[in-house]
């Protein structure tokens, strides 16, 4: 459960309560609005809110009945090893049960919820019901080798059979398992014997590798190394705790491909800290340290991670391009040194309706340690946003924002970057990677925010959502156009409007006007009467997502520029474009031609 939990309370008669259990988990108090007095955030619809939580992957625990959180994430229930720990609790606290997520953290969350209310968990888990542990969700520090025989051993266990515990490793959390052949459990870091139906095996997280390579070294030149380090030293790859570099390492594809081949951390240490290793090193090298400001990366970086008691079992083995080392340590690790790579998530929230928000980016957004953007649209996540760390910028400083952001980033932090719309539509998705492709004589970012991991996440933009309000206007060849000329020369504005204008696309004008530019919308409403209909449908939405949204149908001939601002998307239809009173108001829609095919195919 790597994400902390919401208390949800829906009533006056459960708030102690949700304080109570939100005091003992650190955790905020979402409240529903005029029933609850205190909390850190208010909310009016109770399934709308907690739906939007768990999409977002953030555990709930809801003080209230349960059939309301069932009722709440029902549409989305879809695969249980993703979704998040759900947890209703009794508005006196008398009773704890774990209602989704149980192996996922929902039966611990609730065990400790309910020796703190002195309450009863009505755990239902069969595994932990009838066994007291659950065989795919072994504790921290341990991973289960061959997960997809779990499930079917659990199931002869609970059927009257037992198991047998062999392997090299003390294993006290199954140590109450029921005795019987009828499943064999073995504990080791060893290779061997290889799992299978009825041997589930379990590795503890006891070994760390680090690594170094030549820039571009080929990936699997650097997976070939480290299987033949990890033979060597007989330990399966299972009990591998992470992989550990050298902080200038954080962009090279082997070495990330090899931590996500493994399904392990990659951990990052600055040189004077892997510096401070030298003493302990089997080949210090001068040549080394000259090149990067430490006498070893691979022996270095896994002793860093391993700490005072790791064993150097497998000094520096080397290739043409990459480095490899093997440290052991006496326990299963538990705790992560060093710092991750860092990731900037450039993420599109849509025209602000939390429905039109894709799940993708509300999981990046739940996932990231600290929000950058325009205030505004920060707001417009809701309860996504409360908690986190946030840095607000006010518009016009696009260039400042997205430097912030790399280079936050760039310091190991999990960042997104927040955009209405879509984030590669006229929003700031472009100007981080020019930002980044930027040389650093000329105004770039640092070398440490250039090894950032980059995700981009699509949003719904404004020309979809107000396509959707109006009913299919984008059905046939259509265009984007901004009409703000403080990036864009006017020239290449009014050359663009003529040759859509000829081409007879359906425009949306972006950025249709400001408090100073009230003249190129006017301009371009003559050009395209110069084309097309006097009488062409023209919609207007304003604040689309948003309480305040306002649609409004005009002809081209009477658009008029003082009811449009900069919270208005502007749609114009081509030639074939109509608007139609179809049962429930207005619909504007382009067809397509199928009529003309129709008509062909008779023929």
């Amino acid at each position: 459960m790597a994400l902390k939990p919401v208390v949800v309370a829906l009533s006056k008669s459960g708030e102690p309560v949700a304080h109570r259990i939100a005091d003992l988990l650190d955790a905020p108090v979402h409240g529903r609005v005029e029933r609850v007095e205190k909390a850190d955030v208010f909310f009016a619809n109770a399934l709308d809110h907690i739906r939007d939580l768990f999409a977002a992957g953030t555990p709930v625990v809801g003080v209230c009945a349960a059939g309301i959180l069932i009722r709440a994430v029902a549409p989305l229930l879809a695969d249980k090893t993703t979704e998040p720990p759900v947890v209703s609790v009794a508005d006196d606290g008398s009773v704890v049960v774990p209602l989704l997520g149980g192996h996922r953290g929902a039966n611990r969350l609730a065990a400790r919820i309910s020796d703190a209310l002195g309450a009863v968990s009505a755990v239902t888990t069969a595994g932990d019901v009838a066994l007291g542990v659950a065989l795919d969700a072994p504790p921290s520090g341990w991973r289960l080798v061959n997960p997809e025989h779990a499930k079917g051993a659990m199931a002869a266990m609970l059927n009257g059979g037992g198991a047998t515990l062999t392997g090299d490793e003390d294993a006290p959390w199954l140590a109450d398992l029921p005795q019987a052949e009828t499943v064999q459990i073995v504990c080791t870091t060893h290779a061997q014997p290889m799992p299978t139906e009825s041997l589930i095996k379990f590795a503890p997280l006891r070994a760390v590798l680090g690594v170094g390579c030549a820039r571009n070294c080929p990936p699997a030149e650097m997976a070939a190394l480290v299987q033949e380090v990890l033979a060597e030293a007989d330990v399966c790859s299972e009990a591998v705790h992470s992989v550990n570099t050298i902080t200038l390492k954080a962009d090279e594809p082997a070495i990330i491909d090899l931590a996500r081949d493994l399904g392990v951390p990659m951990r990052l240490f600055e040189a004077e800290t892997l510096e401070a290793e030298t003493p302990r090193l089997a080949n210090p090298s001068e040549v080394v340290f000259a090149e990067v400001g430490t006498h070893g990366v691979a022996e270095a970086a896994a002793l860093a991670q391993g700490g005072a008691d790791a064993e150097l079992v497998v000094a520096k083995r080397k290739t043409a391009n990459a480095t490899c080392a093997l440290v052991m340590v006496p326990a299963p690790l538990v705790e992560m040194k060093g710092r991750s790579r860092g990731k900037l998530s450039i993420v599109g929230i849509g025209p602000g309706q939390a429905t039109w928000r894709t799940p993708e980016v509300s999981r990046l957004v739940a996932d990231a340690e600290e929000l950058v953007g325009y205030g505004l649209y920060i707001d417009l996540l809701g309860p996504l946003a409360v908690g986190k760390e946030r840095s607000d910028f006010p518009l016009g400083g696009e260039e400042a924002r997205c430097r912030y952001a790399l280079e936050q980033a760039g310091q190991g932090k999990n960042v997104a970057l927040v955009c209405s719309g879509d984030a590669g539509i006229y929003a700031m998705g472009a100007l981080v990677f020019e930002l980044l492709d930027r040389g650093p004589d000329a105004m770039g970012v640092s070398d440490a925010a250039r090894r950032v991991e980059v995700q981009c996440s699509p949003g719904v933009s404004a020309l979809q959502g107000a396509a959707a309000r109006a009913g299919a206007p984008l059905g046939h060849d259509f265009c984007a156009i901004s009409l703000s000329d403080l990036l864009t020369p006017r020239d290449d504005i009014l050359r663009r409007l003529k040759a859509a204008a000829e081409g007879d696309f359906v425009i949306a004008f972006y950025n249709p006007v400001s408090k100073t530019r009230r003249t190129l919308l006017a301009e371009g409403r003559d050009i395209l009467l110069q084309h097309r209909p006097a009488d062409t449908p023209v919609m207007l939405a304003s604040s689309l997502g948003r309480p305040e949204e306002h649609i409004r149908y005009r002809r081209l001939d009477e658009l008029q520029v003082n009811e449009v601002d900069m919270l208005t998307v502007v749609l114009v239809g081509s030639s074939n474009s109509r608007l139609a009173q179809l049962g429930e108001g207005p619909r504007m829609f382009t067809p397509r031609g199928y009529a003309r095919k129709i008509d062909g195919d008779l023929a």
